[in-house]
């Protein structure tokens, strides 16, 4: 066994797991990138991943699995600085345990993350979200769950882990309604409901009983949705929410847009950065400025309270000499 398995199994038990106490979010999708790498490097040296040693993985054949995650696997710009994240989290820690390969990880930590264009964030109008809700039939059981799982969405925000996560002892529908979730950085927080998802809760969680520790929003066999039925069910109703909002079909929602689109709401209503940065579980208030950036509406109100200049048109004139030194004086 080479030096890089036990480092990268003691990695992750000790260090990822054990002393950052990482969400198994984390731990999956690092895991994922170290796969990936692994198997790259076995097709390229025909080593097995168990003999990979460190100096397998220098700066240079780190650099070419990453051009090869954008070239041939077609990732973006955003998933290859993911993978780069995970793969340098490793290095720093290799650095303390094998100080005699100092120099080939300090090449690997130098590498730098590709910068990609930010675009403006997609978010629903107020109808559009509205009519996304409403889509769902409601005559079945399927129908009334995505309902109440799209309203709570919308209102509250969640990431969509956040929203699959949630169990019936987290909704506390009396005084100051809220949910309760674990989100990023194993940080739990508490969002408000508003009268219309309490009373869409209600309804719900009467219907589909169970235990406390029970997922909110099941499948039928009682299990947790995945990330990918979330997106789906977006989809499909979204398909249908055309029907009734027309504007929805130049737009594609994610589940990750319906997040936006409350940020969005909360922004136009007056809500303040720091509140709007707690509501999300975002780290830092700066990470709002995207919502700030997409609203036009708050650009508008800036450019309305700005005053024009008071010139007129023509070409300029120099004043007269002896004039400009009487009024210089």
């Amino acid at each position: 066994m080479s030096a890089l398995a036990p480092t990268l199994e003691s990695y992750f038990t000790e260090r990822l797991i054990g002393q950052r106490q990482a969400s198994p979010n984390t731990v999956a999708a690092y895991r994922d990138a170290w796969r990936l790498l692994l198997g790259y490097a076995q097709a390229r040296t025909g080593k097995t991943p168990n003999r990979l040693d460190l100096t397998d993985l220098d700066a240079s054949f780190i650099s070419a699995f990453l051009e090869h995650l954008e070239t041939e696997r077609h990732n973006t710009v955003r998933t290859r600085n993911a993978r780069l994240a995970a793969i340098r989290s490793f290095f720093h820690y290799a650095a303390l345990r094998h100080p005699e390969h100092a120099g080939l990880i300090a090449a690997v930590l130098a590498i730098p993350a590709k910068r990609r264009e930010r675009k403006e964030v997609p978010y629903l109008t107020g109808p559009e979200a509205q009519a996304l809700v409403e889509s769902p039939d409601r005559q079945t059981w399927h129908g009334r769950r995505d309902h109440v799982l799209l309203a709570v969405a919308v209102q509250t925000g969640l990431r969509v882990s956040e929203l699959t996560g949630l169990a019936n002892q987290d909704v506390e529908l009396g005084t100051g309604a809220h949910v309760r979730c674990m989100g990023k950085g194993r940080k739990q927080r508490s969002t408000p409901l508003d009268r219309a998802s309490v009373a869409a809760l209600r309804v719900w969680m009467q219907e589909r009983g169970g235990e406390p520790s029970d997922v909110l929003f099941p499948t039928r066999r009682n299990s947790p949705l995945s990330r990918d039925a979330v997106g789906h069910l977006v989809t499909k109703h979204a398909i249908t929410a055309q029907q009734q909002c027309p504007s929805l079909k130049a737009k594609r929602p994610t589940p990750h847009t319906l997040r936006h689109s409350c940020a969005m709401d909360l922004l136009a209503s007056g809500v303040d950065r720091t509140v709007l940065a707690l509501w999300l579980g975002h780290e830092r208030v700066e990470t709002t400025g995207i919502y700030t950036h997409a609203d036009m509406s708050i650009k508008q109100r800036a450019l309305a309270r700005t005053t024009p200049l008071d010139t007129r048109p023509g070409r300029y004139r120099p004043p007269d000499p002896l004039l400009a030194f009487l009024e210089a004086l």
